[in-house]
């Protein structure tokens, strides 16, 4: 899995990191078990601090994502689970999101079309 950062984004590296990891780990690019490259290599090849990196890697092993290995470094996992704190975040996350797309006259219909092409990809591993 190729890892791309947009150092002229608004999002911060560290959420690049981790939305694409996550987004990895769905279309089944990443497996459990795989090792992610440590995080000194991955700050050396994008030129980025290493607690960049390490704050990402550190969120998704909060999340369920990662586990940490001795011998290993960090490994894919599938230990996240959709508790009520993910559920409220999600929520929250979402929120704008729909407003954005209702404000621009866009239907139930439409949006919920657009939920299940996205959904699908990840089910039918793109």
């Amino acid at each position: 899995m190729l890892l791309r950062i947009e150092f002229e984004s608004d999002i911060p590296i560290y959420m690049q990191i981790k939305n694409q990891i996550i987004e990895g780990i769905a279309l089944g690019m990443l497996k459990e078990g795989d090792e992610l490259p440590s995080i000194r290599q991955l700050a050396t090849d994008f030129g980025i601090n290493l607690h960049t990196v390490k704050k990402a890697y550190d969120i998704l092993k909060d999340e369920g994502f990662l586990n940490v290995h001795r011998r290993k470094g960090y490994v894919v996992t599938k230990n996240a689970t959709a508790d009520d704190n993910f559920i409220e975040s999600l929520k929250k996350e979402i929120h704008p999101i729909l407003a954005n797309a209702y404000c621009r006259g866009m239907t139930q219909d439409e949006i919920l079309r657009i939920c299940k092409e996205i959904l699908e990809q990840f089910k039918n591993k793109v």
